[in-house]
């Protein structure tokens, strides 16, 4: 059991005397179970009341062997129980590590409130040399472009407060990282007799935007006028309610539903009205059934404007386009994560899901189902690869072995590669897809994540599945670490295919262009010689590995294991040598 990990030494009943008790209180009276840390002194005062106050329980250390891994361990979690887990990042010199991460979270609008430290800024309490280089005057300076909200509190009580807002603000949606950073000296500060300190005991995020009534009424005209309404599911929660809410209301309208490849499933792939797999602006069925619509309701799809400008529409024929979001929260001018301007004839600045309760409200159940306005094009007929010879491995072979996994029991996937066989799954619930992208497509955030995932998901009856490329496991699998130690069941299978692929493609592109040679686009990309023992390196870490399997017919049978192993509570890899195939670009 995870609760049985580094159990501390019994001591006596301890008291609230520290600055860093405080912090600590405060963190388990907002409810964190988990915080994902790799060690520092910056916050060794915080580090000591964990242990010796809370005893290491409500929330628990998670030991990582990179900040990048504890800020990807978060975020994995986030994707499953929509809640913010706290991260520990040492210093500027911590924190720095752990950025492209938070990065991640941030694109992937993700919440988490991430506590770093520095050393006292007050001068004349820095210890010689190494107080001065963990020092910085403005740290939070290093994340503002992309975290919702960040703060160096002055003192004890500025401390706890600061905490209490930053969880609030995490929380509610969109949701993005928060950043607490915490004086080294506030943290080793006594607490004066008498003092009276904040609570954040009674911290409430706020609710879910809706919006007016007059507003969802022209709406609801809108798409109930529609011959051939169609529905963009984009950003959306795991909350089983909004999932039926949005089958509700598509079945009302008899509207077509499309879903993004890179974001966590938002409706049912087998549903008669879904209008195909997970997609993105670069699937020509689903620009032609954007083509086909009259009116487009999009719920916070991520790169509607990048979409709509796909979708080419003739100015003649253009249909009436509907966007609920509240993303332009977060839209500033250091990223341009918000993408192209979308060109839309009515925007509202509201929670999708709140949105689509209040739609439902006005929206009769008809009482005959409205007729489909387009043939499905779902992903239920389960196509398997074309039937060849030899034992090459394609990645199509493991979508294969994974959707029939995913048919025999409940499996969550949390990340899968460039060029996954979307067609082949089949999603009913929620949980079933946690999204293809990490979010800011910051390579080496994968296995961190799964285990992320799969620790939220344990107890849940889920196995979690993530299919990693052999360049994001191999940036970051010293995570493993953590699985191995804290005993996190997850199934990691690596489609490695020893290229960085996605950059020889596009060097095969541009050498086409300069009408140069495309026979040498593999220099400076592929890892063949020597090629990696993955399976090796992650039994060197605790887990099992399995691999490399080289030959086809031998790839269910060694998923088979690997599930079995899972299944008795281990994590498990399975490093699978699958051929290149340069027609599967990002």
């Amino acid at each position: 059991m995870l609760e049985d990990v580094e159990k501390t030494e019994a001591t006596a009943a301890a008291t609230m005397d520290w600055g860093s008790d405080a912090v600590a209180q405060a963190l388990r009276d907002l409810g964190f179970d988990y915080i994902a840390l790799n060690p520092g002194a910056s916050y060794r005062g915080l580090h000591d009341s964990l242990v010796n106050y809370l005893g290491n329980r409500a929330p628990q250390m998670l030991v990582c062997l990179h900040e990048e891994h504890a800020v990807a361990l978060a975020h994995g979690y986030a994707k499953v129980t929509d809640r913010p887990m706290a991260v520990a990042l040492h210093s500027n010199v911590g924190l720095m590590h752990g950025l492209m991460a938070i990065f991640n979270a941030f694109c992937d609008r993700k919440p988490m409130l991430i506590l770093g430290a520095t050393g006292p800024i007050d001068a004349e309490q820095r210890r010689p040399w190494i107080d001065w280089l963990h020092t910085t005057a403005d740290q939070g300076a290093l994340l503002r472009g992309y975290t919702k909200w960040d703060d160096t509190p002055g003192s004890i009580g500025a401390a706890v407060a600061s905490l209490g807002r930053a969880f609030a603000l995490t929380s509610q949606r969109p949701s993005a990282p928060t950043y607490v950073c915490l004086d080294a000296a506030v943290q080793e500060q006594r607490i004066a007799p008498g003092t009276v300190l904040p609570t954040a005991k009674d911290i409430r995020p706020a609710l879910a935007a809706a919006p007016e009534a007059r507003v969802v009424r022209e709406i609801a005209e809108q798409l109930l006028r529609a011959k051939k309404p169609l529905i963009l599911a984009g950003r959306s929660t795991r909350s089983e309610q909004s999932w039926t809410d949005r089958i509700a209301l598509a079945e009302r309208l008899g509207a077509s539903v499309l879903t993004n490849a890179k974001l966590a499933i938002a409706f049912p792939t087998n549903h008669p009205l879904s209008a195909g797999p997970p997609t993105t602006y670069r699937s020509k069925a689903a620009l032609a059934r954007m083509r086909e619509a009259d009116v487009i309701l999009s719920l916070d799809w991520l790169d509607l404007g990048g979409m709509l400008h796909s979708a080419a529409f003739p100015e003649d024929a253009r249909p009436t386009i509907i966007s609920i979001t509240n993303d332009e929260r977060l839209h500033n001018g250091w990223s341009k994560d918000h993408f192209e301007y979308p060109r839309t004839d009515l925007t509202v600045a509201a929670d999708p899901e709140a949105t689509v309760r209040c739609l439902l409200e006005v929206i009769d159940a008809p009482a005959a189902p409205r007729s489909i306005s387009t043939p499905p094009a779902n992903g239920s007929a389960h196509p398997k690869p074309a039937a060849r010879k030899g034992e090459e491995i394609l990645l199509d072979d493991i979508g294969a072995c994974v959707a029939e996994l995913q048919r025999s029991r409940p499996v969550s996937i949390v990340h899968t590669p460039t060029g996954w066989p979307f067609h082949a799954m089949t999603w009913v619930h929620p949980l079933d897809s946690l999204g293809a992208s990490d979010g800011g497509e910051g390579i080496g955030s994968g296995p961190g994540m799964a285990i992320g995932a799969a620790l939220a998901l344990r107890g849940s009856g889920r196995m979690a599945v993530s299919i990693l490329g052999d360049g994001d496991f191999s940036m970051s699998m010293n995570a493993l670490w953590t699985a191995a130690h804290y005993a996190i069941p997850v199934l990691i299978i690596i489609a490695n295919n020893g290229s960085y692929l996605n950059d020889e493609i596009h060097q095969h592109a541009v050498a086409e262009t300069r009408r140069r040679p495309t026979e040498n686009r593999w220099i400076g990309q592929q890892t063949m010689d020597p090629r990696t023992d993955l399976a090796a390196i992650a039994r060197a870490q605790g887990v099992v590995g399995y691999g490399p399997v080289e030959r086809r017919s031998d790839l269910a049978g060694v998923i088979a294991k690997a599930v079995t192993d899972v299944d008795a509570g281990s994590p498990v890899v399975i490093d699978v040598r699958i051929a290149i195939e340069m027609d599967r670009p990002k």
